[in-house]
């Protein structure tokens, strides 16, 4: 008996719990359908933006892929052979840095979703390589100066490293060195230290030929065990003007 009265008690809960919502629903059935139109809003948008996301992201791949193809591609007459391999081939380099250029700036102008994709910053510092390979250091200096603040480390540091050699070439030789040192102190796997401190002795080596010298000399003892690094120093210091 006891055990039935139990067991009627629970369905008499239940009961209770299910007419009570039943009562909640009707007096606010249309807060709910609003908030449950809400969910289902934000999660379609959300699935859809990733679908998008992962769209652009892959369309800009292939964008790149054929802008680096062209990057470096083969430059003169090509032998017969070559001919009937098909594939683009450009007189000069001036027309195929020139080609590749404008496929470089049309994905940096196509993509303006944010966060822009990965191959979007790579296409910025590859225009400004472009740029820089077709003498115009002015232009070359501003877009690689964009480029080296952009959110991926490695490709901001390209840019950096290249920006300062740019700066380099129009005599602004300390504004050359200021960025390869903050090389030296941040280094990242695409500019290693080594490669930052090789490029900052070379801005010195024409102007502060004494500077140069030291930062080759702090070379030797630093990277003694690097047999490539050693051997590119010696011989950088053996043509250093005494």
């Amino acid at each position: 008996m006891d055990r039935l009265t139990r067991h009627q008690l629970k369905q008499d809960e239940f009961r209770d719990t299910l007419e009570q919502f039943e009562d909640y629903f009707k007096l606010h059935y249309k807060e709910i359908l609003n908030v449950t139109i809400i969910v289902v809003v934000v999660v379609g948008l959300a699935v859809g933006l990733k679908f998008y996301t992962d769209r652009q992201e892959g369309q800009a791949n292939a964008d790149l892929g054929a802008a680096l193809q062209t990057f470096r591609t083969y430059v003169g007459q090509p032998t017969p052979g070559a001919m009937e391999l098909g594939g683009p081939f450009f007189p000069t380099a001036q027309d195929k840095y020139q080609k590749a250029l404008e496929q470089f700036q049309a994905i940096v102008d196509k993509y303006k979703m944010i966060p822009r994709p990965k191959a979007v910053e790579i296409a910025r510092y590859q225009a400004g390589v472009c740029q820089a390979f077709l003498d115009d250091h002015a232009a070359a200096i501003q877009t690689l100066q964009q480029a080296s603040q952009g959110r991926d480390q490695e490709i901001a540091s390209l840019a950096k490293f290249a920006l300062a050699g740019e700066l380099g070439k129009t005599g602004k030789v300390q504004d050359a060195a200021k960025l390869y040192q903050e090389l030296v102190d941040h280094p990242t796997l695409s500019v290693p230290k080594a490669s930052a401190l090789l490029a900052l002795a070379d801005a010195y080596r024409a102007s502060q030929p004494a500077q140069a010298r030291q930062i080759y000399e702090r070379m030797e003892k630093e990277f003694a065990s690097n047999a490539a690094v050693s051997q590119a120093v010696k011989q950088q210091m053996a043509s250093l003007a005494q």
